[in-house]
């Protein structure tokens, strides 16, 4: 397949972007990738630096707001499919700043929409795969998960962008027959994520002998979600997807926040041959944000019958194998630094 993914030099993307390019399945040929980004903060070329000498794969800078510009790169490569990542995604950021969240994930949603809808009409064998977050739902019990028609209950503005671009993919699908799949997915980790997120800000704040930050009591619960695992599924999804239907991907590694961070200082404190507990000082109980949902988690069983998708990483080797990935690279790791030092976000003091 000829693929355009959008926001392929961030986090998820580049991670979606390595495994469509290489494609380790030998099953498959290797399809042909298109990365459309526009290079914010936390997007980086280098996140794509190992598989740079393939020549699958191309990418243009641009931004999904500007609708000449997508439609000038969606013309010209023509895609069998396109897979929107492209989003503003850090909760705390769009507390400070929401601006940005509307501008992207809701107007950038819908531009790529229209180019969609127009192209669509040109070529018929044509897929929209939209990638959006569990936090839509809003926050849970403490037994309840997340299923694809729980209603809609953001708390945030990110969230809150995030639920509005779902409606309008939503939307486009049943207005305009465009040929859409949306997958919800839990919180991904794993290797290249921007250090402003919670597993890489504990692991780099903690190997700099610095606090790392615990919002409230800790006790927030995430479905912990490998990224290799999630873009394994948002191909399976694209692939195999009932078209106009919705995915939810999850992990099945619910943790509190609380417990994540204990098991990263834990982790690194037996690297450095310390006792288990020697770097858990370094926790550091903040005041807690605003909006904070307290649970998250996903019930993944309607992917895993219709698809025979599951995920495949426990927590306990996704989180060896990301911390690992950031100690072997350092250089990674000072470069992004230079761009965000980690400091925290979300206290809306100016509102």
């Amino acid at each position: 397949m000829r693929i355009l993914v959008t926001g392929g030099a961030g986090f998820i993307g580049s991670a979606l972007v390595r495994h469509l390019v290489q494609n380790p399945s030998a099953q498959k040929p290797q399809h042909e990738v298109c990365v459309l980004d526009k290079l914010t903060y936390s997007g980086s070329r280098e996140n794509l630096a190992e598989i740079r000498s393939m020549t699958n794969h191309r990418f243009c800078q641009a931004d999904i707001c500007n609708r000449s510009e997508v439609t000038a790169i969606v013309d010209d490569f023509r895609p069998d499919a396109i897979m929107h990542l492209a989003a503003e995604s850090h909760v705390d950021r769009s507390i400070d700043g929401p601006d940005a969240f509307i501008e992207t994930n809701i107007l950038g949603t819908y531009t790529l929409l229209e180019v969609a809808r127009h192209y669509h009409e040109r070529t018929p064998n044509f897929r929209f795969l939209h990638v959006s977050t569990d936090e839509v739902f809003g926050s849970l019990g403490k037994t309840d998960l997340f299923r694809e028609d729980s209603p809609y209950q953001p708390n945030s503005p990110y969230s809150a962008s995030k639920a509005a671009s779902d409606h309008l993919v939503r939307a486009w699908g049943e207005t305009y027959q465009l040929p859409v799949l949306i997958t919800n997915c839990s919180n991904n980790y794993g290797p290249y994520q921007f250090p402003e997120k919670l597993i890489p800000l504990a692991i780099l704040r903690a190997c700099a002998g610095e606090t790392v930050p615990v919002y409230g009591d800790g006790q927030q619960v995430r479905d912990w979600l490998y990224v290799e695992d999630h873009v394994d599924g948002l191909c399976a999804v694209l692939e195999r997807g009932q078209i106009g239907r919705t995915y939810n991907i999850g992990g099945s590694n619910e943790m509190t926040n609380l417990a994540v961070v204990q098991t990263i200082l834990e982790q690194l404190a037996l690297a450095r041959h310390e006792p288990a507990n020697a770097l858990l000082p370094l926790i550091e109980f903040v005041t807690d944000r605003p909006g904070h949902d307290r649970r998250y988690a996903i019930d993944a069983g309607r992917i895993s019958r219709e698809l025979n998708w599951q995920p495949k990483t426990a927590f306990a080797i996704g989180i060896r194998k990301t911390i690992d990935w950031y100690l072997a690279n350092a250089e990674w790791c000072d470069t992004v630094s230079q761009v965000d030092t980690g400091a925290r976000l979300g206290l809306a003091q100016n509102s």
